[in-house]
């Protein structure tokens, strides 16, 4: 039943209370209060990751705030790192001048917040080389998790080891599904399998929670899900496994599963002048010379191509010399002009996909040739 007289529950009052002051969590987030109204803290650590759905205006973005602000609240900048994601390209801004206190990203990058799917795949791909890099330094480090990992570095006289957690924040997850799907969907699952013992935590918010959207794989790595109010009881099942999520109030009222039960929650309300005064707050003071950097992925690449290279087909140039005298590319002309089988045929066309003289496959149509001449294949190749 909602109240006659409803009162807004603020942050400060939640991160005023004596819970979450006297919280002795690793990552402690105080997300409101509770039907009894007792503020309502977690461990973002034991999550270990967050999935948070609920129709557009419910308090999705509001929730990203007052998880962000917690955490902001309660831990130095040496200790924890965003990376934030943010396709419609105005709900994180604030969060930019945190650049040299509390954001990491991708060395190259001019902006702190990632609007820009292309920047999203890079950044996620180089997310799995720091979560593989970290693996490493635990494995000769002998521990089993970050904590672990960084009380061996304070007993060591350099203290130039210490691994801040890392949490990625994605707005808006259907849009990145929908532009770039698979190229999104494999390091998302990757990293939400591993990277709980390595101190990299990920909080993805959407609107639509569809089975295409929030898939088996997702789910099964995202035990504590955050419903706001869902307009049917089938979105409320996919992301709760029940209904419920449907008969909310709205407003910030929602329900929180951690796999076993389930709690009612309403959502404590930051709004953004005050997370603008935040933000400069922190912004003005002294700060790091830069945002945390990621790995870089360029090594890779340059490897990769070398590898193709030594690995091309004996008959690769003779095969794209006939695709562009006849400009049309398919597995069946080099099969019968250079009397090949399938499959050599078939990794011929690969190598010339890869070594950007042919288009990918639109089925029936074939696929387009992308060079005109002799001249650009031999400067190309």
């Amino acid at each position: 039943m909602p109240n006659q007289n409803p009162t807004i529950v603020s942050m400060k009052n939640v991160l005023e209370s004596k819970k979450f002051q006297d919280a002795k969590l690793e990552l402690p987030i105080a997300l409101g209060k509770t039907i009894a109204n007792e503020t309502f803290i977690l461990d973002l650590t034991k999550m270990p990751h967050l999935l948070i759905a609920g129709a557009t205006g419910q308090g999705k973005s509001v929730g990203l705030n007052t998880i962000l602000c917690s955490i902001l609240y309660k831990k130095h900048p040496s200790e924890v790192k965003f990376i934030l994601v943010d396709p419609k390209k105005v709900e994180l801004t604030l969060y930019n001048k945190l650049e040299k206190h509390f954001l990491a990203k991708m060395p190259g990058d001019d902006d702190a917040i990632i609007t820009d799917t292309k920047n999203v795949v890079q950044t996620l791909k180089s997310l799995c080389l720091e979560m593989d890099r970290r693996y490493e330094l635990l494995k000769k480090s002998e521990v089993r998790n970050i904590q672990e990992y960084n009380e061996k570095q304070k007993q060591t006289a350099t203290k130039e080891g210490h691994l801040p957690y890392l949490i990625l924040v994605i707005d808006e997850f259907a849009d990145l599904i929908m532009t770039a799907g698979k190229e999104i969907e494999i390091p998302i699952a990757r990293l939400a399998q591993l990277s709980r013992a390595i101190g990299i935590h990920l909080i993805i918010a959407t609107q639509r929670p569809t089975t295409n959207i929030i898939t088996g794989t997702i789910k099964a790595n995202f035990p504590t899900r955050i419903a706001f109010r869902v307009i049917q009881g089938i979105d409320s099942k996919t992301i709760l496994d029940t209904v419920g999520a449907n008969q909310l109030i709205g407003r910030g009222d929602m329900l929180i599963s951690n796999g076993s039960n389930l709690s009612r929650i309403q959502c404590a309300f930051i709004d953004t002048p005050e997370v603008e005064k935040l933000a400069n707050f922190i912004g003005n003071q002294d700060g790091y010379k830069t945002a945390f950097n990621l790995p870089t992925l360029h090594n890779d690449n340059r490897e990769i191509n070398s590898k193709e290279e030594i690995e091309r087909d004996p008959l690769f140039k003779e095969a794209a010399i006939l695709i562009i005298m006849h400009q049309q590319g398919s597995t069946s002309m080099i099969q019968r002009k250079l009397k090949l089988g399938y499959n050599r045929a078939g990794r011929i066309i690969d190598q010339l996909e890869s070594a950007g003289i042919l288009g990918p496959l639109q089925g029936s149509k074939g696929r387009q040739v992308l060079i005109d001449s002799e001249e650009e294949l031999n400067k190309l190749i």
